[in-house]
C-alpha cells in the first residue's frame, strides 16, 4: 500500500514544520549524495533553514561548482576578488558616463541648443534657471563695476589731493622764486 498525496501547503505547528523540515533536508542531502555517486555528476547544494542555519553538500569543491554555474548562465563570476574590483569600476565608470551625458545635455539645453525634445515642464524650469542664472549674473556684475567705482573714487581724491599738494608746494617755490629774485635785485641795488 502506498501513501496517499501530501497536500503541498506551510505547516503551521513549529514542532511539526521543524520534525518535517529535518527529515526533509536530510532525504534532500541523501538524494543529491546518490546522484553523484551513481551517476558521477558534479552537485551542490545549499539550504537555509527558517532560523538562518545552512546546510551544504557538494560532490566536488561548492566554490567552484558555483563559479561554473555562474559562467554557464552567463552570470558575472563575483567569487574573484579581482573580477569584483572590475565589476565594481566597470559599473563606476558607466555611471561617470551617464553623469557625464546628462550633465552635457543639460549644459547644451541651457545654451539653448537641442531643446525641442523637452516638454512645456522641462522648457519652464530651464526658463526659470535661466532668469536666475542672468539675476546671478547681473548682480556680479553690478558688484564689480562697484568696487571699480569705490576704487576709482578713491584713485580721484588720492589724486586730488596729491594735486592740491603740488599746487601748494609750486606756489611755496614761486613765492620763494620770487623773494630771492627781490632779494637779489635789492642787494644789487646796493652796489
Amino acid at each position: 500500500m502506498g501513501r496517499g498525496k501530501v497536500e503541498l501547503k506551510r505547516i503551521e505547528n513549529p514542532t511539526n514544520r521543524q520534525v518535517t523540515f529535518s527529515k526533509r533536508r536530510n532525504g534532500l542531502l541523501k538524494k543529491a549524495f546518490e546522484l553523484s555517486i551513481l551517476c558521477d555528476a558534479e552537485v551542490a547544494l545549499l539550504i537555509f533553514s527558517p532560523s538562518a542555519k545552512i546546510y551544504q553538500f557538494a560532490s566536488h569543491d561548492m566554490d567552484r561548482t558555483i563559479s561554473r554555474y555562474r559562467m554557464e548562465v552567463g552570470l558575472p563570476n563575483s567569487i574573484d576578488p579581482h573580477f569584483r574590483t572590475m565589476e565594481f569600476w566597470r559599473s563606476e565608470i558607466d555611471e561617470l558616463k551617464r553623469s557625464i551625458d546628462t550633465l552635457e545635455a543639460r549644459l547644451m539645453h541651457l545654451a539653448g541648443e537641442e531643446i525641442s525634445a523637452l516638454g512645456m515642464k522641462e522648457l519652464k524650469q530651464l526658463e526659470r534657471q535661466l532668469k536666475i542664472g542672468v539675476e546671478r549674473i547681473r548682480s556680479k556684475k553690478r558688484g564689480i563695476v562697484s568696487q571699480q567705482i569705490n576704487l576709482l573714487k578713491k584713485r580721484h581724491r588720492a589724486l586730488q589731493e596729491e594735486n592740491t599738494h603740488l599746487q601748494k608746494r609750486l606756489h611755496e617755490l614761486d613765492d620763494a622764486n620770487i623773494s630771492a629774485r627781490i632779494q637779489g635785485a635789492n642787494a644789487g641795488s646796493v652796489f
